[in-house]
């Protein structure tokens, strides 16, 4: 079965240092490499709403002074409103950072599939769904009027991206597809000019995976996420400390491209900026090496910690299910160069 129906019928990389040792328990905001501002980062709780839970109480165990929590996108599994309200509800029952920053995903657009919550209706798509309504549904709960928006982890600059458009209301032949108006390409670039100015790393929030970066990025079903991706590449591209952070494939952050440094030949930046993948809280897939992909089955809840000292930052996997780190990265800054 592929993910799409499991869920309808359900409602260059870098080298990664070997697993954390007694560092990952030291003290909040204390380590040799100094001060450090810690958030965390996930994605993809699609109605997981234990696992949601189970993964703010683990956060809150190795993190307990987070500045901030981002949430890559697929909040929701289908976007109703009261979807919506069951996140809040389990965000409200277990300790958090005050801050939390939502990216949108493809589920947040997915109400139009139902004739109600109860009734799946692919072929009277959209069922009288306005696609003002779904936006509209994520403006209330992010509390803000618009898909992309900028807030700060701590002093560290953290950006979200996101849609203004569901394709398939634009273009019958398309879904997913993710649309960014000129005003958002603008707005991202004058935001990583300026804090390139100010010598600040950038956090960069997005659902969909960039193509040719991550894990499963280079698979057939995540090479035309974006309709512009090879404008959003030529904007991120210039910046060596971008940190992109992207969801949707759900792929296990065990394999090796959990992060990678993408060059974008042109840019002037050959060193490229990071990307990572954020695990996922809801099911896990891989390569099913057929060209697409399997579910790995099982409970499955992975995340990041992120950490950003003065030189470097440091990015560690967690998995929330057992409660163990599986992997960490350090990644200089231009500063320390």
């Amino acid at each position: 079965m592929d993910r799409r129906s499991f869920m309808l019928a359900t409602g260059g990389a870098l080298a990664a240092t070997t697993a954390l040792g007694t560092r990952a328990e030291a003290a909040p905001g204390r380590d040799p490499l100094g001060l450090a501002v810690r958030f965390n980062v996930i994605s993809d709780i699609q109605g997981d709403l234990a696992d949601f839970g189970k993964a703010l109480d683990d956060m809150n165990t190795t993190n307990p002074r987070s500045a901030g929590l981002g949430v890559a996108g697929d909040i929701t599994p289908r976007g109703y409103d009261f979807e919506y309200a069951q996140v809040r509800s389990v965000l409200d029952k277990h300790p958090h950072p005050r801050n939390v920053a939502w990216a949108i995903g493809n589920h947040e657009f997915y109400v139009p599939k139902w004739r109600n919550p109860d009734t799946l209706a692919q072929e009277t798509w959209p069922n009288g769904t306005t696609e003002e309504s779904l936006f509209r549904s994520f403006y209330n709960f992010a509390g803000r009027n618009a898909v992309y928006s900028e807030t700060s982890f701590g002093g560290v600059p953290v950006l979200c991206l996101g849609t203004e458009r569901y394709a398939r209301y634009h273009d019958p032949k398309l879904w997913d597809e993710v649309w960014l108006s000129d005003q958002q390409f603008t707005w991202l670039e004058r935001r990583l000019a300026h804090w390139d100015r100010w010598r600040k790393p950038v956090m960069v929030l997005t659902h969909h995976p960039l193509p040719n970066t991550v894990s499963g990025t280079r698979n057939k079903l995540y090479l035309g996420d974006y309709l512009q991706a090879d404008r959003l590449l030529a904007v991120l591209g210039r910046y060596r400390d971008v940190f992109l952070f992207s969801g949707h494939t759900h792929w296990d952050l065990n394999l090796s491209d959990w992060v990678t440094r993408r060059v974008v030949p042109g840019s002037g930046n050959l060193e490229g900026f990071t990307v990572v993948n954020t695990g996922a809280v809801q099911t896990g897939w891989v390569d099913d090496g057929k060209g697409g992909e399997t579910s790995l089955g099982g409970s499955f809840n992975q995340g990041l910690q992120v950490e950003v000292y003065h030189h470097a930052v440091v990015i560690k996997a967690r998995d929330f299910t057992t409660g163990t780190w599986l992997k960490q990265i350090t990644v200089p800054l231009r500063d320390s160069l």
